[in-house]
């Protein structure tokens, strides 16, 4: 008669002790996903709230406004009515390099 009572087991098996490396991937490949869509939907989020933020303001003196934009252009079209000017002087003047040939 045989008692399995007292003796022990032997639980590991040949070779060693391995892991399986795929579960590290599986883990590692998980957590990356999870953090992209973490940023894609803080990001869209964002960006919903600056689009419902972002409206024309609102001017109470819009006479002012108009006299105020309007002498800014007087002014941007000056400064280029005398660059054409001077353009067209250039062009128009005669060459002050006198030609060594003559």
């Amino acid at each position: 008669m045989k008692l399995e009572l007292l003796k022990r087991k032997k639980i590991f098996k040949k070779g060693g002790f391995h892991t399986n490396p795929n579960v590290g991937w599986q883990i590692i490949v998980v957590v990356a996903v999870g953090i992209v869509a973490a940023f894609f939907a803080s990001g869209f989020y964002l960006f919903i709230e600056t689009n419902n933020s972002l409206e024309a303001p609102e001017f109470a003196d819009k006479e002012e406004v108009n006299v105020r934009e309007r002498t800014r252009l007087e002014k941007v079209m000056n400064y280029f009515s005398e660059q054409e000017q001077k353009s067209l002087e250039i062009i128009n003047s005669p060459a002050q390099v006198v030609d060594p040939s003559r």
